[in-house]
């Protein structure tokens, strides 16, 4: 059986005060963790207070993004070890934002990947298309690349600590989504991808789709063999909506 994860992306949104209001309520409906398991994923600057907030919950801790080194001159970089002092489980790594903003490539991306693992945090590494790729019938091509560059050099065992998201970037805060047998298409795709990369793990890999999903369609996508929870933005912000996610899975 596969992880069903839902995890909520704040991206750049709540000061501390408003973070904490929304975790509270989550709070006590977060199931067992067993059917679901449920991760917020704060701004850096509200990490610290979300952590406290949730202790003793069924609730998992994201960030948002890691830097790639374990320590040195970065200003305004943050390493694995920090995230994971503060109780910090998870970490997105390669969101399609930070591809397009920030220049990421598939390598800062495996290197982020790789030093993630090597520290104990469990990346959620996220790949995707844009409406050109789409439109142009190279979502293969383009998921495909990322999948292996993103992950290149991993083995078995590491493969068995990732989460992948896919994130069909035209899909992402412009409330459109990709039909259930269209985002199940491309999960398909992408755990033949991961079985010809690294073997039957492949089948044990939570893959969760990360395009507007939100209450109204969350059972529905999900009930897809190759979907095993999402990724979810705008919906997150709200924990009335987020937990319509949670229940509707």
């Amino acid at each position: 059986m596969r992880q069903t994860i839902i995890a909520g992306n704040w991206k750049m949104n709540k000061t501390n005060d408003e973070a904490v209001e929304l975790i509270q309520g989550l709070l006590g409906h977060e199931g067992d963790g067993e059917k679901v398991r449920m991760i917020v994923c704060p701004p850096y600057t509200a990490l610290c207070d979300i952590s406290r907030a949730i202790n003793g919950s069924k609730i998992y801790l994201g960030a948002q993004n890691v830097y790639f080194e374990e320590s040195g001159a970065y200003t305004g970089e943050i390493a694995p070890s920090m995230l994971l002092t503060i109780g910090v489980s998870y970490v997105i790594i390669g969101h399609s934002e930070r591809r397009e903003y920030f220049s990421e490539t598939d390598q800062i991306v495996n290197d982020k990947v790789r030093l993630a693992l090597k520290s104990g945090l469990i990346p959620i590494v996220c790949v995707g298309e844009v409406l050109e790729d789409r439109e142009n019938g190279k979502t293969e091509e383009v998921v495909g690349a990322q999948i292996d560059g993103s992950l290149k050099g991993l083995n078995g065992d590491q493969m068995k600590k990732v989460v992948i998201a896919y994130e069909p970037v035209w899909a992402i805060g412009t409330g459109k989504t990709a039909s259930p047998e269209m985002a199940q298409d491309v999960h398909r795709f992408i755990r033949d991808r991961l079985k010809n990369n690294f073997g039957d793990v492949a089948e044990k890999i939570s893959i969760l789709y990360g395009g507007s999903m939100k209450g109204s369609n969350a059972a529905e996508l999900i009930a897809q063999p190759d979907i095993d929870g999402g990724l979810i933005g705008g919906a997150s912000l709200k924990a009335e909506e987020f937990l319509k996610i949670i229940n509707a899975v």
